[in-house]
């Protein structure tokens, strides 16, 4: 039997031990498996309490199950579900249970999902779209997320789909009608006015993205700085518990600290980095070299110095503000107001931003904080009106706009290159929506799902 046509089972709850578990079953084989473990089955979407009974007649736990015949399911075929106590013991001798009956077996990452979409009962924006809300860290996420699980890009594309196979039927019936002197013309002319207004408006929603694809990766500030001069102090303060050893001796960080931080709802990875110095200590050094690669990858670099003035040494294209910390040991108030500090010759480029901090005391701070959320909502978008929120959506679109624009050029040659540019457009908007992807892509997209979904 093929896989997809065997019965498949998982925990669809959280990972035990718990209070209540949730065990799915999705196939063929889900209406004799609840019937033999429930001893019935119990009228279609309504919550039901039963003792469940392995193979042997033994007593497995007493649940509650529920039964969705297909297709009005989550995956479109017959699903059981079985809502037991969390426990290690119990699960296991559930799944065994489930295990015995043929062609039942444990379901891959991500199978769930994917035979809910091969069933049409989502499409590949709305699956991404789950995906994305399972692995959401913060409220802006969840909100874009939530959108496309909604199909707020899946709708859109199924739209654009259908006014540009409008537009390939009238110059496609203009071909046909190519020798009834007038008729192309009077067919042709409406069909580029759709395309154009077509493409202008995938073109804007072009122009807008970016921001909604970062928002799913999130901001990266590197804490950089020579050493001791507080960088592990600032990373605890941010992160609001020790993550970091903060010690007077210099060099003690030699790796790379990462926390991930919810500011404002924007998701954030601060990094703290080793160091930068010139040092005989090998495992030093190799600290120092993933410090420098690691700001130069970021989207903001905060450089940490004390009071007196040096030069900064981060390298790369993201901005970097100054920050000079321990400003309760040295003269001078906190900074309140950030200070542009005009061209900054040691990095060849832009200006630095300065504050004045105490990271052990927390001087200084809330306006630090408040800057790091000003420059989040800058970088990641301020609102939730993003339509594309991965890389592949907007490849896809991309190559979309590029096929409309074709067809518009190519027309005074002749109706059939219109034509089947309309054809690339059309394709590349299925794929967005993954009714026309190899099956490779599809694997790959549906493996980083987890257990259960």
């Amino acid at each position: 039997m093929h896989p997809r046509e065997q019965t498949i089972f998982a925990l669809s709850s959280g990972r035990p031990p718990s209070a209540i578990a949730m065990v799915r079953v999705s196939g063929p084989q889900a209406l004799a498996a609840l019937a033999s473990l429930a001893g019935k089955v119990p009228p279609p979407r309504m919550a039901t309490r039963a003792l469940l009974r392995d193979g042997a007649r033994q007593p497995i736990d007493d649940s509650v199950v529920l039964w969705f015949p297909g297709p009005a399911s989550a995956t479109g075929e017959d699903v059981a579900e079985f809502h037991v106590h969390g426990g290690r013991a119990v699960l296991a001798a559930l799944f065994a249970a489930l295990a015995a009956f043929d062609d039942v077996r444990a379901a891959e990452p991500g199978e769930f999902t994917r035979r809910a979409f091969e069933n049409g009962k989502l499409d590949l924006t709305e699956a991404e779209g789950l995906d994305d809300l399972i692995h959401a860290d913060t409220d802006r996420q969840r909100r874009q997320a939530l959108r496309q699980l909604k199909g707020l890009l899946g709708d859109k594309v199924r739209d654009w789909r259908a006014e540009i196979i409008d537009a390939s039927a009238l110059i496609e019936a203009g071909i046909d009608f190519a020798d009834e002197g007038d008729v192309p013309a009077e067919l042709t002319a409406p069909a580029l006015l759709k395309i154009k207004d077509l493409l202008a408006e995938i073109k804007e929603v072009l122009a807008a993205q970016g921001r909604s694809e970062r928002l799913r990766e999130g901001l990266v500030v590197a804490i950089a700085g020579l050493p001791n001069v507080g960088k592990s102090t600032l990373m605890n303060y941010l992160a609001r518990r020790e993550v970091a050893i903060v010690s007077p001796h210099a060099g003690t960080t030699r790796d790379i600290i990462e926390v991930q931080l919810d500011l404002d709802g924007y998701p954030v990875t601060v990094i703290d980095t080793a160091g930068i110095r010139e040092t005989d200590d090998p495992v030093e050094q190799e600290g120092v070299r993933r410090a420098r690669a690691r700001a130069a990858e970021a989207d903001l670099v905060l450089w940490l110095a004390d009071a007196q003035r040096e030069k900064i040494l981060a390298e790369g294209a993201a901005p970097v503000w100054l920050v000079r910390n321990k400003i309760d040991l040295n003269a001078g108030p906190a900074g309140g107001a950030k200070l542009a500090l005009g061209p900054n010759p040691d990095r060849g480029q832009g200006c630095a931003v300065e504050f004045r901090i105490s990271a052990s005391r927390g001087d200084g701070m809330p306006e630090l904080i408040s800057a790091l959320v000003r420059f989040a909502q800058d970088h990641l978008g301020a609102n939730d009106s993003g339509l594309i929120g991965r890389e592949r959506h907007r490849k896809l679109l991309q190559e979309t706009a590029a096929a409309l624009q074709r067809s518009i050029e190519v027309i005074e040659v002749g109706a059939e290159l219109t034509a089947e540019e309309l054809r690339v457009a059309v394709h590349s908007l299925g794929q967005v929506l993954g009714r026309v992807n190899p099956e490779d892509i599809l694997d790959v997209i549906f493996r980083e799902f987890c257990i259960g979904k």
